[in-house]
């Protein structure tokens, strides 16, 4: 048994974790849109105006709080007006980046926008600037949000909602440096300032603009970015987040890893500190006073694909091992809520590290989804500093914490998620409140599965081999603080009143 012990300084608040941090991703990539959500009104799946209803009730539960759409490397090829008007009218694309397979442009702004409304999710719309124009994003701004009688805002009444829809989050292009147009970061600026310039508020929604960031955590592309952009401009209002993406993965399985393979993949999670910290250092020499959010509107495992699927559809298991990158992660983003404005795991629906699988009628929910429910109570709490004493496991690129986790406060509520990454060895955690009392434990729940099987998922045929559920953890407590044993490989949340 290993020991670690944690302090919790409830009086040292670090800032309000936005619930946008819980963030999700969805691209028209494989079957994350078609078949995932969207089935089509005549479906004998149960679903409302096409989207099914399973899906639409498990990203409720987890408190969804924001859906990044269409894209991903499909943003900078599509065309937003060819999603608009009567379905059976609408164009038929190829889908250049993901297979080739035909678009069928079936779910558009009208139909994704009401999807979101069903879940209780913000829109965040990522605009085609690799093979768009300026005027086609305008005008997209304009057809969405725009109250007036304008010929677009007009069309958008036709098509079926006379007020705007109101679209706060718009991505000024996605992967600039890559397949959003193989663009230098000092080219990128100057494309950002020109489309930037024309990207208005037209409507009383005010727009919060995000530029493409790094690759991982490239700092060259960084400082070549803002510097380019000028300081008059970025001091300005016209940029308001700058998005990193970060994905980690191995050239295996999803599903068959060795026991070092699972502190290799631990590990590489871990690096979306560093480059949380380093950016954030570099981006306040340009930005002293901090009015640029740092996003990271795309991370999560990208593992081998699947046996039996296409590989450019990017499907793939999700087991206990991506759960705990879903825990590390979020942890991460709850320990740096004063940098971290938004993050949006990829992907939602039957992609990379997805919270749902569907297989026609059937609908799984991941390790991944699990941990988000667990972790959904740390939405708008106030996240407060922890400080671990831990031991530490060595992987072939560094050393790994054993125990690590977030803390955050809502009135007299204390949420407390904590982490062992050890595979094997359980971890007696002492836990000591300071600025603070401990009045009772309230609950203690966590992931539930086989013991010792660090590859455990759930499949179709056996949905529930990993499911949250109440633990008894606890070996003793007092107005101080408490002891829980944390088992194995394991992600639990504890719920406290103080």
């Amino acid at each position: 048994m290993s020991k670690a012990h944690l302090d919790v300084v409830l009086t040292d608040t670090i800032g309000t974790i936005n619930p946008n941090i819980y963030g999700h991703f969805m691209e028209h990539l494989g079957a994350c849109v078609y078949e995932g959500a969207w089935v089509g009104e005549d479906s004998p799946i149960p679903n409302t105006r096409g989207f099914r209803n399973d899906v639409i009730a498990a990203l409720k539960q987890i408190k969804a709080p924001v859906l990044r759409w269409p894209g991903g490397c499909f943003a900078d090829d599509y065309h937003w007006q060819d999603g608009i008007g009567p379905r059976e009218s609408r164009p038929r694309r190829i889908n250049i980046h993901w297979g080739g397979v035909v678009e069928t442009n079936e779910v558009g702004t009208h139909e994704f926008l009401d999807f979101c409304n069903l879940v209780g999710a913000k829109p965040y719309f990522a605009g085609n600037l690799g093979s768009g124009t300026v005027r086609e994003m305008r005008d997209w701004v304009e057809y969405c949000n725009y109250p007036g009688d304008s010929t677009l805002a007009l069309q958008r009444a036709e098509n079926g909602s006379k007020e705007p829809f109101g679209v706060e989050f718009w991505g000024v292009g996605n992967e600039n440096w890559g397949c959003g147009g193989n663009f230098s970061p000092e080219d990128y600026g100057t494309e950002y300032r020109r489309y930037s310039t024309y990207l208005r508020n037209l409507g009383d929604t005010k727009l919060f603009l995000v530029a493409c960031g790094p690759a991982q955590n490239d700092l060259d592309w960084t400082r070549r970015f803002f510097t380019k952009l000028r300081k008059d401009y970025w001091q300005g209002t016209d940029i308001h987040g700058y998005a990193a993406h970060y994905y980690c993965g191995t050239a295996g399985s999803a599903t068959e890893y060795t026991v070092d393979e699972w502190y290799e993949l631990l590990y590489s999670a871990s690096g979306v500190e560093p480059l949380i910290v380093q950016q954030w250092a570099l981006m306040a020499g340009f930005d002293p006073a901090h009015k640029i959010g740092l996003i990271v509107d795309e991370w999560g495992t990208w593992h081998k694909p699947a046996p039996g699927h296409n590989p450019a559809f990017l499907w793939q298991q999700n087991t206990v091992r991506d759960g705990l990158v879903a825990a590390l992660s979020l942890d991460i983003f709850n320990r740096h809520s004063d940098k971290v404005v938004m993050a949006n795991i990829a992907q939602t629906i039957n992609v990379l590290q997805a919270m749902i699988l569907t297989e026609g009628e059937k609908m799984v929910l991941t390790p991944t989804f699990h941990v988000y429910d667990l972790y959904s109570d740390h939405q708008g709490g106030e996240s407060v500093r922890t400080l671990f004493v831990t031991p530490e496991i060595e992987t072939p690129k560094g050393k790994l914490p054993q125990v690590s986790g977030s803390a955050s406060i809502k009135g007299s509520t204390l949420t407390l998620t904590l982490v062992n990454t050890n595979a094997t060895e359980v971890a007696e955690t002492s836990v000591r409140l300071l600025g603070g009392v401990l009045k009772q434990v309230v609950s203690t729940t966590g992931l539930s599965f086989p013991d010792g099987d660090i590859q455990a998922h759930n499949t179709f045929d056996n949905p529930e081999v990993v499911t949250v559920a109440s633990q008894d953890l606890v070996a003793s407590s007092d107005q101080f603080g408490l002891v829980i044993t944390l088992p194995a490989a394991s992600v639990t949340k504890l719920t406290l009143e103080i």
